[in-house]
C-alpha cells in the first residue's frame, strides 16, 4: 500500500480566543508540552508515512507559520485554499492532487488539533483502517469510546454484530446532541464519539463524491486538469468560488452506504475548548491549573493562563482566565464553548486588532 496523509489546517480555533487568533490559530500554538499541535499531528505519523506524502491543507495566511513549525515537509505539500469551503471541498482538492502523484494511494485525514495518547495503538488502529479501505471500497472512520455523556462531540451509531477485526458496519451519524441524549447514547453502548479521521482509497472518496456531490465533483475534476497551469492559484480561487461550502460528514458521511468505523483504543480529545485544556492539565491540590505567576486565595477548579502578567483570582470558582497579548477573557468553565461568539462580535464592530 502507498500510504498518504492530509493534515487539516485551516481553522481559526474560535474556542481559543485570545490565545487563537488569524495567524497564530490553535494548531500552531503550544498547548501542552513542547511541540505545537501541528508539530505533534505530524510527529504522530512518523514511521507510517513518509514526510513526502504528507500534505497540509491551509490558508494563506497560516502558510508561513507551517512552514516555519513544519520545515520537513516539501513547501509543495502545504496547499493554499483560496478561501474557506469547509472539509468537503478541503478534502476533494487534497485527494485530486495525490490522485496525480500516486492513483491507487490509501489516504489518512485528520485534523491537525488534536491530542493524542498512545501512540502504538493510534498507529495500529490506523493500520487496521488502511487495510481494510485497501480490500474494500469503504469510507473508513475512527470512533473513539465515550467517556462519559460530552455534549460537544458527534456521534457515530455502529451495528455491534457486524464486527469483524476490530471493523463495523456503520448505521448513523448524530450531531453534538444534549446533555439527556448524550447520556442515552452512552447507555446505549453502540454510539462512539465522531474523531473527524477518515481512511479510504482515492477512488473510493471521489465515486462518493460523484455520486452524492456531483458539482462539488465538476468543480475537482476541473481543479485535477489545471494542476501543473502556472496560473493555477487564479484558477483554483475562480473555482472554489462556485462551490458549496458543506462539511464532509452531510455532504459524504452521512449519505454513503459504504461506511465503516474502527474502535480506537487510545486516548483521544479534539481540545476543543479552553474547558477541554484544563480536563486534560495536571492540577494543583485545590484543582487550579496555572499558567504564568499566579495567585490564588479561596478559588477553586479553574485554569488560569497568565504568563505575562502577574494575575489574581481571589473567591471565585469554576473560571476560565486567558490573559494573553492585547486581550482578557474571563469566563464560567461551563460557558467555554460559548467563547466563539467574540469573534463574531470582534467582525461586527471591525475590532480587528483583537482578531
Amino acid at each position: 500500500m502507498n500510504l498518504y496523509a492530509v493534515i487539516m489546517a485551516g481553522g481559526i480555533g474560535a474556542r481559543f480566543w485570545p490565545r487563537s487568533k488569524k495567524k497564530s490559530p490553535k494548531q500552531l500554538l503550544r498547548i501542552f508540552g513542547e511541540h505545537t499541535m501541528i508539530q505533534e499531528t505530524f510527529k504522530r505519523l512518523n514511521g507510517l508515512i513518509p514526510k513526502e506524502n504528507i500534505l497540509i491543507v491551509t490558508n494563506e495566511t497560516q502558510k508561513p507559520g507551517i512552514m516555519e513549525q513544519l520545515p520537513e515537509i516539501p513547501v509543495e505539500n502545504i496547499i493554499v485554499e483560496p478561501f474557506g469551503r469547509n472539509t468537503a471541498a478541503c478534502i476533494g482538492l487534497a485527494s485530486v492532487i495525490i490522485q496525480q502523484r500516486s492513483p491507487d494511494a490509501i489516504t489518512f485525514v485528520m485534523p491537525a488539533d488534536h491530542i493524542i495518547r498512545d501512540n502504538e495503538s493510534f498507529i495500529n488502529t490506523l493500520n487496521t483502517a488502511a487495510k481494510f479501505a485497501y480490500d474494500n471500497p469503504a469510507l473508513v472512520t475512527i470512533g473513539i469510546q465515550p467517556s462519559k455523556p460530552e455534549t460537544g462531540y458527534g456521534y457515530i451509531q455502529i451495528d455491534e454484530d457486524s464486527g469483524k477485526d476490530n471493523v463495523y458496519k456503520v448505521l448513523t451519524f448524530a450531531e453534538k446532541p444534549n446533555y439527556a441524549t448524550a447520556v442515552n447514547f452512552i447507555k446505549s453502548g453502540d454510539f462512539f464519539w465522531n474523531s473527524g479521521m477518515f481512511i479510504w482509497k482515492l477512488d473510493t472518496i471521489l465515486n462518493e463524491i460523484n455520486f452524492h456531490m456531483p458539482d462539488l465533483y465538476e468543480g475537482l475534476i476541473k481543479m485535477k486538469d489545471q494542476l501543473n497551469h502556472p496560473d493555477f492559484p487564479d484558477i483554483l480561487s475562480d473555482i472554489y468560488g462556485h462551490l458549496k461550502s458543506i462539511s464532509i460528514d452531510y455532504g459524504i458521511m452521512e449519505k454513503s452506504d459504504k461506511v465503516f468505523l474502527v474502535k480506537g483504543q487510545f486516548s483521544w480529545s479534539d481540545v476543543g475548548s479552553w474547558e477541554a485544556v484544563y480536563e486534560l492539565s495536571d492540577k494543583d491540590q485545590d484543582g487550579n491549573v496555572k499558567v504564568g505567576t499566579i495567585y490564588t486565595d479561596m478559588a477553586m477548579d479553574s485554569y488560569i493562563y497568565s504568563p505575562d502578567k502577574f494575575t489574581a483570582v481571589i473567591g471565585l470558582d469554576n473560571l476560565i482566565v486567558i490573559n494573553h497579548d492585547n486581550a482578557l477573557l474571563i469566563c464560567k468553565r461551563d460557558k467555554a464553548q460559548d467563547v466563539k461568539n467574540i469573534i463574531d462580535y470582534l467582525k461586527l464592530n471591525k475590532l480587528n486588532d483583537h482578531l
